[in-house]
């Protein structure tokens, strides 16, 4: 139990090495995978979400943070799959056509990461058709959409249109996000789901994958 409370602190600090140290030893010692992941790692992460949500920490310690627990799942990784553990659910993620900027999707992807949540990121200048091709293809259960231009966030409309289009828009949940986006253009276009942050939108995703 300690060492997953050492574990927790240590991906808090960023401290990839010893992370990847101590999730071998949790291992050797024949601790669960399960229990690793949940109380070492995701719960790490989980702290940094809330502290990046109250101003406490900023994005470069986000991203260390990240750093080492993607250290420690790549030790525990070949042990949850021989365990069966899967995962809380998939979300496909993207900047929108016509916008080049990852910062944001980038922050968004590692808090959804750090819940347990598997990620199919799609990149930048991505479609709508790409963005529900990719749900129908990886059956995700959320399509998380940023954009950081004025110009480009009518694609998420578009996105929202295809996925009815396609007939997939009662079993996914479509989730926006950036800079010029509001909960009023989210109402307008039919989104489920609109965060001002990255931490704010990781809770909002769990909760739609566990309800």
């Amino acid at each position: 139990m300690e060492s997953l409370q050492e574990i927790s602190k240590l991906l808090q600090k960023g401290r990839a090495p010893q992370v990847k140290e101590l999730v071998q030893q949790a291992l050797d010692s024949g601790e669960n995978p399960q229990k690793i992941l949940e109380e070492g790692l995701l719960s790490g992460m989980s702290e940094i979400g809330e502290k990046f949500k109250n101003n406490e920490v900023f994005v470069p310690e986000v991203l260390i943070a990240a750093r080492a627990m993607n250290a420690g799942i790549e030790v525990l990784r070949p042990s949850l799959v021989a365990a069966g553990v899967s995962s809380k659910g998939t979300a496909v993620i993207g900047t929108v056509k016509g916008d080049l900027h990852d910062i944001g999707k980038n922050l968004v992807k590692m808090m959804l990461e750090g819940k347990g949540i598997s990620v199919i990121d799609l990149g930048v200048n991505v479609s709508a058709e790409a963005f529900v091709a990719a749900a129908v293809e990886h059956h995700a259960d959320l399509i998380c959409c940023s954009a950081l231009l004025t110009t480009t966030m009518n694609e998420m409309g578009r996105v929202v249109a295809e996925a009815q289009r396609q007939g997939i828009r009662d079993q996914v949940k479509i989730m926006v996000g950036g800079a010029p986006v509001t909960q009023a253009f989210c109402d307008r276009i039919g989104a489920d789901c609109y965060t001002a942050d990255a931490a704010s939108a990781a809770d909002a995703a769990l909760s739609f994958c566990v309800a």
